[in-house]
């Protein structure tokens, strides 16, 4: 379940349906009733915040929204996007990490899924964080 409020348009949410499970991007915020619209690969259709799941911060997530990876010496890894860039402590340890955008630094926020990694970024870029390549 994710709180209705912590949800902003363009979000990468899983939503579920009578057991079964998509990912897609939050369209529309129904304030009034609570509901949230997702389009999936099948339909856009409105759900219930206690439908929809937070997708985790993986290494393959961010491959998807189309970071890079860094290794660094010390077992650290650098994901990069345009100016943006994220770090954390150990290969596949997302549980601390931090994000800096210029002169904005952020230790230790509590990010722990994509849709709060793009309000995060939103907040720091002005920009939504979607799968598109920066160039």
């Amino acid at each position: 379940m994710i709180k209705f409020n912590e949800l902003k348009i363009g979000d990468y949410v899983i939503a579920e349906y009578e057991g079964q499970r998509w990912q897609g991007e939050v369209t529309h915020l129904n304030g009034d009733e609570k509901q949230v619209c997702v389009e999936t690969d099948v339909q856009e259709f409105y759900f219930d915040p206690n439908d929809l799941y937070p997708i985790p911060i993986t290494h393959e997530a961010l491959l998807d929204l189309n970071f890079t990876s860094e290794d660094l010496a010390d077992g650290a890894v650098k994901y990069k996007k345009g100016s943006f860039r994220m770090m954390i402590p150990h290969k596949n340890d997302f549980s601390a990490m931090e994000l800096w955008y210029r002169e904005d630094r952020r230790h230790h926020p509590d990010v722990h899924s994509i849709h709060q990694l793009q309000n995060h970024y939103h907040d720091m870029t002005k920009i939504h964080l979607t799968d598109e390549v920066l160039v």
